[in-house]
């Protein structure tokens, strides 16, 4: 997702957010990607994993290794909060 636009509040993300879920890419079985779902398990959004795991990664001093590091799944989970776009809200209207 691109870093343009306005994102939600972090609390408000997480009243909506119900789950996001690392899995395969559409269109790209080499890439990852980190689905935000609604309480609904409706897909709101969407990351791509790699780049969120190397900016916590970056943000953390620690290498894309340690990817595995569950403290880092953690981290990486908040850093999508943060980043939630407004417009999902619109989307789920």
């Amino acid at each position: 997702m691109s870093e343009g636009g306005s994102f939600l509040p972090y609390e408000v993300a997480k009243k909506i957010v119900g789950n996001v879920i690392e899995e395969e890419h559409l269109h790209d079985s080499e890439r990852r990607v980190l689905t935000v779902y609604d309480l609904k398990g409706r897909a709101l959004c969407w990351f791509d994993a790699d780049e969120v795991i190397a900016d916590v990664a970056k943000e953390r001093g620690v290498t894309m290794r340690e990817r595995e590091n569950d403290e880092l799944k953690v981290a990486a989970v908040d850093y999508v909060l943060r980043r939630i776009p407004d417009w999902v809200l619109d989307e789920e209207a």
